[in-house]
């Protein structure tokens, strides 16, 4: 038997904010500002200027996306009409920043479960859609915060970042590098989202997750095998954020403002037309090249963006409609939380997976990009 190192997962953790907003206080708040946008440019309206601006409703946000409330780090600011933006103060450079603050919470929570101490973790990785800064590295301060030898850094390959993250983990594991890394994702995806756009007001939430990937020889009892995994780009423009630090400050989020591609755009339907089959073929490639056929699955955790993308891609994966026990959901409670979505359905639901149960994390997005990571329980 080979003596070399085998990455495996041991755990993971998760930190929900408290607050949340149904679809119901959503659309109230969004049908306000669209009533006072249009009061205040009638004239422009009237004399064909600008358009009005459409009332959104649940029965859309649920077709289009199968969302039915999601967490947030600040309900009030984003509630209100005239803000529509989670109001987060700033803190000063000897506190902790609110991005690690909810990603060691999260990392606390896989340490706990898998009765690991923070002096044992070799590595931090911060996988995450949207960095509050650019250095020091977000990943180095939750180290810090955790009490962690060893190094840390960001990496940001928008909703793929954990499965991405997890390979970058098991690969440092393989190499010798490290016998434990902690791989985090914190993701306050309201910051980024235009509230005030009809088409994705209703799309993010807050959470942040965790993921402890560590050497075979030290893991706990219980823990998952990784069989496999495989990462994929692509470029595309269909879903895009042009906010960074060439650029800090975007102005105003009015739609009729062209620099609202500083926050969070996408051409929906061409995604969906372009990353399901991307996605799809990916995932049947890679188990064929593991052996695996979809009889073998018992379950699989994709990301969580829409729920009419993860039933075609599960149909296709399975070979017949995946049940909700097949393919989980947390959509309707938590939204699409981007490179955490993937990682909340297996938190919540793999505790009923039994010794030889063989799973897929999986997640797709903006890039595009495309991760698989193929797991079976010890």
């Amino acid at each position: 038997m080979s003596n070399s190192p085998q990455p495996v997962l041991s755990s993971t953790g998760l930190f929900t904010p408290q607050e949340t907003i149904s679809n119901e206080e959503l659309v109230a708040s969004f049908n306000a500002y669209v009533a006072l946008h249009n009061s205040r440019n009638a004239a422009a309206i009237a004399a064909g200027e600008i358009a009005a601006l459409a009332e959104s409703s649940v029965e859309f946000i649920e077709k289009a996306s199968g969302i039915g409330s999601r967490h947030v780090v600040d309900k009030a600011g984003i509630l209100d009409p005239d803000h529509m933006a989670p109001r987060l103060p700033e803190r000063s450079n000897e506190e902790l920043s609110i991005l690690a603050e909810i990603g060691v919470a999260a990392a606390k929570d896989a340490l706990a479960r898998a009765g690991r101490d923070a002096s044992d973790v070799n590595a931090v990785l911060c996988a995450a859609s949207n960095m509050q800064r650019p250095y020091p590295a977000m990943a180095v301060e939750m180290q810090h915060a955790l009490g962690i030898e060893g190094f840390g850094f960001d990496m940001n390959i928008a909703c793929s970042s954990a499965t991405f993250g997890i390979q970058t983990a098991a690969d440092y594991i393989r190499a010798g590098h490290a016998k434990s890394v902690l791989v985090v994702n914190p993701e306050i995806c309201s910051g980024h989202l235009n509230w005030r756009d009809r088409d994705s007001h209703f799309i993010f939430g807050d959470v942040a997750t965790a993921i402890l990937i560590e050497d075979k020889s030290i893991a706990p009892v219980g823990h998952w095998d990784i069989l496999g995994t495989r990462l994929k780009t692509a470029f595309s423009n269909n879903i895009r954020n042009n906010f960074g630090f060439l650029n800090r400050t975007h102005g105003g989020i009015d739609q009729s403002d062209p620099k609202t591609d500083k926050l969070f755009v996408q051409e929906g339907r061409k995604v969906f037309k372009e990353v399901v089959p991307m996605v799809a073929a990916m995932i049947v490639e890679e188990m064929e090249k593991l052996g695996l056929e979809g009889t073998d699955m018992r379950r699989l955790w994709l990301h969580q963006a829409n729920t009419n993308m993860n039933r075609l891609i599960a149909q296709r994966v399975l070979g017949h409609e995946a049940s909700a026990d097949e393919s989980p959901t947390v959509l309707d409670t938590y939204g699409n939380t981007s490179s955490a979505g993937s990682i909340i359905a297996f938190h919540l639901h793999h505790a009923d997976m039994t010794p030889g149960d063989t799973g897929l994390i999986c997640s797709f997005g903006a890039g595009y990009s495309a991760g698989t990571v193929f797991v079976r329980k010890t």
